[in-house]
């Protein structure tokens, strides 16, 4: 996605949030020192595939066949682990290391890149972590204007953010396993970051003319970006 697309949005999410814009852009030059430019070839998989974003949400233990049934495998934060322990193979894992950064360094060491994304809060996961990830498995990403190695392909929570990369490399469609936007178990920002993730998705629904089935029977409800 084109940042000047995004960036309207962005400042919607910095103003929702009280996120400070300095902060996002220290870490992602933080990140960008610690990284090389990923080689994007990698991703060609993903032109023409059906991709599975796979989120971390209960119902993923019941929707692990959606996810071995495509193409490709996209998973947010800790959706990659119960995948793996239920045989299914990662293609791309997307984290802001806040959960499971051992896997996110695993699955480096195991040749499968990783997404890791620089934020106003995470500074101490990069410098503690992304060190010890095998660096020419890193993509390194940013919500805030991309600088250098460090890119931005649109997307807020781990989960839209691997939706939005999959869309960026020209995926033929996407299917959303473990997305529960009515978790009632998260607390008050998860849920906000949730709606969020909702309009996200509804947004990148329209541009790419394709009706995600996991928004089925929400799309009334939803504030339009």
């Amino acid at each position: 996605m084109n940042y000047r697309t995004w960036h309207p949005v962005y400042e919607r999410i910095l103003a929702d949030f009280g996120y400070d814009r300095s902060a996002d852009e220290r870490a992602r030059d933080r990140l960008a020192d610690l990284v090389t430019r990923f080689d994007e070839s990698r991703l060609d998989r993903i032109e023409g595939a059906t991709v599975a974003v796979a989120g971390a949400g209960p119902s993923l233990v019941d929707e692990t066949s959606i996810a071995a049934d495509a193409d490709v495998v996209i998973a947010a934060s800790t959706a990659a682990d119960h995948l793996r322990e239920a045989g299914v193979a990662v293609d791309l894992m997307v984290t802001d290391l806040d959960k499971t950064p051992a896997t996110a360094r695993q699955l480096t060491r195991e040749g499968v890149p990783v997404a890791v994304h620089a934020h106003g809060d995470n500074i101490p996961a990069i410098e503690r972590w992304v060190p010890r990830f095998e660096g020419e498995h890193v993509l390194p990403t940013t919500q805030a204007e991309p600088r250098g190695p460090v890119r931005n392909y649109g997307g807020f929570t781990d989960g839209d953010r691997g939706a939005f990369l999959a869309d960026a490399f020209d995926a033929a469609s996407l299917r959303f396993p473990g997305w529960d936007f009515d978790d009632e178990s998260v607390g008050a920002v998860k849920r906000q970051k949730l709606l969020w993730a909702e309009r996200l998705l509804h947004w990148l629904e329209r541009r790419r003319g394709e009706a995600f089935a996991v928004l089925d029977g929400r799309r009334d409800a939803i504030e339009p970006i």
